[in-house]
């Protein structure tokens, strides 16, 4: 990242999960169920966000109980789950909270969050994401990998 940080006036932070929250990688077991694995320090990130009185949400492709437990953790946070018109979500949150594209940020790393990531000011990826992502104008990419802390990494320098 460079050093126009840290980030101020930012009222809310948008993210997709998995390759954010998660390695992207999902386990599959021989009796058929699936894990994924978050980092605490994400999940501290939420809570870093709301103390700071910023609007968080999550826009995922697909479900993921591991969202509905974030959600029953932190329930003032709004989750849309199963979204392919993630670009539609943003901008009626955009409407939903009166807040601008130069208010937000965005997190995402892989083709379906091209849209958002270009409608927001502060677009932000992660090392491992698709090389498109990595190549669009201004985005800002983390030090840390999707699913090691890279949430963190944001949420620690909004204000």
């Amino acid at each position: 990242m460079n050093n126009n940080f840290p980030l101020k006036n930012i009222k809310m932070v948008i993210s997709d999960f998995d390759g954010i929250f998660t390695d992207g990688k999902l386990c599959v077991y021989s009796d058929g169920k699936t894990s994924k694995q978050i980092d605490y320090k994400d999940i501290m990130a939420i809570s870093i966000l709301i103390k700071k009185g910023i609007k968080f949400a999550i826009i995922s492709g697909e479900y993921s109980k591991a969202i509905d437990i974030l959600k029953e953790k932190f329930p003032s946070i709004e989750t849309f789950q199963n979204e392919r018109k993630k670009l539609q979500i943003l901008k009626f949150l955009s409407k939903k909270y009166d807040i601008s594209p130069l208010e937000m940020v965005y997190l995402g790393d892989d083709i379906n969050d091209e849209e958002c990531l270009r409608f927001v000011t502060y677009p932000f990826t992660v090392p491992n994401a698709h090389q498109s992502i990595k190549d669009i104008e201004n985005i800002h990419v983390t030090t840390a990998h999707g699913g090691s802390g890279a949430f963190r990494e944001v949420a620690d320098i909004v204000e």
